[in-house]
C-alpha cells in the first residue's frame, strides 16, 4: 500500500511537469507567431507603401519628378548668330567680326586631377602662351568651391587650336568674336564701337553699330541638351539654327572718307586747332559719302581710346553758322521780289538800334552778286530788314536749318531756329540773324543745306545708307533763283573771299564764315572758321562743309583756314570720281 501510494504521488509530479512544459511551450508558440506576424505585417506594409510611393510617383506626380530630374541635367545655350558686316559703298569692309575664343577653367577637376604642376611642361605652356606667372596662375585654380574661373578672353583661334593640343585637365574654350575695324581712325566716331553682352554676344555702344544694332545681330539659335553629372554633354533634345543678318552697306564711300579725314587732321594739326569737321553728299541722291572728325581714335585699341573723342561732332555739336547763310538771304530776297540783279544798296557802315553793322572790307555800295562776292553783313542786314522775321525764317527751315535729319544716329542735336516765332523782333535781332547769328545749325544740316542749292532748290532727306532708288525731292525755291545763286557763289572763289577754296580745272560754287564761339552764353575770343560749298558749279554734284574749332596758329578766319582745306578735299574728290574738268588753268583744260 505504501509503495502504490508513492507511486501515485510520482505520476502526478509527472503530470504536473508536463503540463507546466506544455504551457510554456504554448507560450513560447504564441510569442513567435505574434512575432512572426508583426513582422509580416511590417513587411506588407512596407510592400503597399513603396507601391503606394510609386504609384504616386508615376501616375499623381510624374511631371514634377521629370521637371526635377531636367533641372538637374537639362541646360539651354544661347548660339550667337556672327555679327554682319559694315561695308561702304562699294562693298569694303568698315566693321567685321572675326572669330575668337575664350579660356576658361573648372577648379574643382582641375585639383581633382592633381591640380596645376609647375614643372608640367603642358601647364607652363598655358602660363606662358596666356602670359599669366605661374604662381597667379596656382592661385586662380586653388578653389574646388569654384566652377568657372576665366584666364584669358578673345584669343586667335591658332592660339586656341595650341592650348586645346596640351590636353590639361579642366580647361574648356568657348567660341566668341571681336569686332575689327579695317579703316580704324578714318570713320571711328561714325561707325562706333561694340562691347560685349551677358550672353556673350556683341553690342552696338556708339555710332552706327549702337544705332543698327538690331539689323547687325542677327536672330540667335539655341540648343538644349542635357549634361550627365560630369558635365559632358550626353544628348542633343533640340536645337535651333541662328540666323545671320544681311551686311549694312553704308553710303559711305571708304575712299573718299580716308581722302577727307586726312586733309581733316593735317589742316587741325597745321592750324592748331582742338577740332575739326567736315560733311560730303551727293546733291542728287542726299548720300552721305564722307563723314570726319579730327582728332580721332584708333577702335582696335581699346585701351588707348580718349573717350572724350568719341563725339561724331558732325551731328552732336551746333553753332552759328555765321555768313554760310548769306545765299539763302539772297535767294529769299530775289523770291520776294525785295531785290533783283540789278539792285545796288549802300554797303557803308549803319546802326541798327545803336549798335554799328559794318564789314571787314569797306565798300560804298554793291549789287546782290556783291555782297556775296564780299561777304557784306550791311547788304545782307538791309536786305533782312525789308523783310518780316517770320519770312527768314521760314526760308531758313524749308533748307533744313535747325531741322533733326532724322539719319538714325544716336547723340544728334536739332539745333535751333527762333522757337518763338510770334514774338516781334528787334531790328538788330533781324539784322544779325541775316549774317548767322541767333541761330545753331549742326555741320550735316548746312552740309545738306548746300546740298539743296547745290540740286537747284530741291531738297531732299539725306541718308547714310547706300540710297539705290533716291528719294523724290522737293522743291524749296525756283530753279532760276538757285541758279542765279550759284552762279554769285562761284565768283566768291573766284574773286572773293574763297579764292582759296578754289579747285584748279573745276569750277567751284563757295561760301567762307567765321563767328565767335559762345561759352556760358556769352561770346568768347574763340573762333569757328567755316566753308561751305558745291562743285562743279556748272553742274553741281557734291556739297561739302569744313568747320576748323578754335584755330590758335594766327589766323581764324574762314578764307584762311578753312576755305584751304576745303580746295584740297574737293578737289580730291572730284578727281577720284572722275569728274571732267569743266575750267582752264592758264589757258589750258586740265586733264585727269
Amino acid at each position: 500500500m505504501k509503495f502504490t501510494n508513492i507511486t501515485k504521488k510520482n505520476n502526478v509530479k509527472q503530470v504536473t511537469r508536463l503540463n507546466k512544459g506544455n504551457k510554456l511551450n504554448s507560450k513560447k508558440q504564441i510569442y513567435t507567431r505574434t512575432r512572426f506576424y508583426l513582422v509580416y505585417g511590417f513587411i506588407i506594409l512596407a510592400i503597399i507603401s513603396l507601391l503606394v510611393r510609386m504609384a504616386i510617383l508615376q501616375i499623381i506626380e510624374p511631371d514634377k519628378l521629370i521637371a526635377e530630374a531636367n533641372k538637374r541635367s537639362i541646360r539651354h545655350q544661347e548660339m550667337s548668330a556672327l555679327r554682319a558686316m559694315i561695308t561702304d559703298r562699294n562693298g569694303r569692309a568698315l566693321a567685321v567680326s572675326v572669330p575668337m575664343y575664350d579660356v576658361w577653367a573648372d577648379p574643382k577637376v582641375v585639383i581633382q586631377k592633381g591640380g596645376v604642376d609647375r614643372n608640367d611642361i603642358r601647364w607652363q605652356g598655358l602660363a606662358k602662351t596666356l602670359n599669366i606667372p605661374m604662381p597667379t596662375l596656382e592661385q586662380k585654380l586653388d578653389n574646388s568651391s569654384m566652377r568657372f574661373v576665366y584666364l584669358s578672353k578673345q584669343i586667335t583661334p591658332t592660339t586656341a587650336d595650341y592650348l586645346k593640343q596640351l590636353n590639361l585637365p579642366g580647361i574648356s574654350f568657348a567660341k566668341t568674336s571681336k569686332r575689327y575695324y579695317p579703316a580704324a581712325e578714318n570713320v571711328a566716331q561714325l561707325i562706333g564701337l561694340t562691347d560685349v553682352d551677358e550672353n556673350g554676344s556683341e553690342k552696338g555702344s556708339e555710332g552706327i553699330e549702337k544705332s543698327f544694332n538690331k539689323w547687325l545681330m542677327g536672330e540667335s539659335g539655341q540648343r538644349i541638351i542635357r549634361r550627365d553629372r560630369a558635365g559632358r554633354v550626353i544628348e542633343e533634345l533640340e536645337r535651333t539654327d541662328s540666323e545671320v543678318a544681311s551686311d549694312l552697306t553704308l553710303s559711305i564711300d571708304e575712299r573718299l572718307q580716308s581722302l577727307v579725314y586726312s586733309e581733316l587732321s593735317q589742316a587741325v594739326q597745321f592750324n592748331k586747332a582742338d577740332s575739326g569737321t567736315a560733311v560730303l553728299i551727293d546733291v542728287h541722291t542726299g548720300e552721305i559719302l564722307a563723314m570726319a572728325t579730327s582728332p580721332s581714335y584708333n577702335p582696335n585699341n581699346r585701351s588707348s581710346i580718349d573717350y572724350s573723342l568719341l563725339r561724331n561732332r558732325a551731328i552732336t555739336d551746333a553753332f552759328e553758322p555765321g555768313s554760310t547763310v548769306k545765299p539763302l538771304v539772297v535767294m529769299a530776297a530775289l523770291e520776294k521780289k525785295i531785290a533783283d540783279l540789278n539792285t545796288v544798296i549802300d554797303t557803308s557802315p549803319f546802326l541798327v538800334n545803336r549798335y554799328e553793322i559794318k564789314d571787314v572790307s569797306y565798300q560804298k555800295s554793291l549789287n546782290l552778286a556783291g555782297i556775296l562776292e564780299k561777304s557784306s553783313n550791311v547788304g545782307v542786314s538791309k536786305l533782312a530788314l525789308q523783310m518780316q522775321s517770320s519770312d527768314l525764317v521760314e526760308f531758313y527751315s524749308r533748307f533744313g536749318l535747325g531741322q533733326p535729319t532724322e539719319l538714325g544716329l544716336g547723340g544728334e542735336v536739332s539745333g535751333s531756329i527762333a522757337a518763338d516765332r510770334t514774338r516781334k523782333w528787334a531790328d538788330i535781332e533781324r539784322a544779325t540773324f541775316s549774317f548767322g547769328y541767333g541761330l545753331s545749325v549742326t555741320p550735316l544740316q548746312l552740309a545738306r543745306a548746300y546740298a539743296t542749292i547745290g540740286n537747284y532748290g530741291i531738297y531732299r532727306p539725306v541718308s547714310i545708307l547706300k540710297v539705290t532708288q533716291p528719294v523724290e525731292g522737293k522743291r524749296v525755291v525756283s530753279e532760276k533763283i538757285a541758279k542765279t545763286v550759284v552762279q554769285m557763289m562761284e565768283a566768291v572763289a573766284v574773286t572773293g573771299g574763297g579764292t582759296k577754296a578754289s579747285v584748279p580745272g573745276y569750277s567751284v560754287g563757295v561760301k567762307t564764315g567765321t563767328a565767335k564761339k559762345l561759352s556760358g552764353g556769352r561770346y568768347v575770343n574763340q573762333y569757328l572758321a567755316y566753308t561751305a560749298g558745291i562743285a562743279p558749279a556748272t553742274g553741281p554734284k557734291y556739297s561739302l562743309v569744313v568747320i576748323i574749332d578754335n584755330p590758335k596758329a594766327g589766323q581764324y578766319y574762314g578764307g584762311s583756314v578753312s576755305a584751304p582745306v576745303f580746295s584740297r578735299i574737293m578737289g580730291g574728290v572730284l578727281r577720284t570720281m572722275n569728274v571732267k574738268p569743266d575750267r582752264k588753268v592758264d589757258g589750258q583744260m586740265i586733264v585727269y
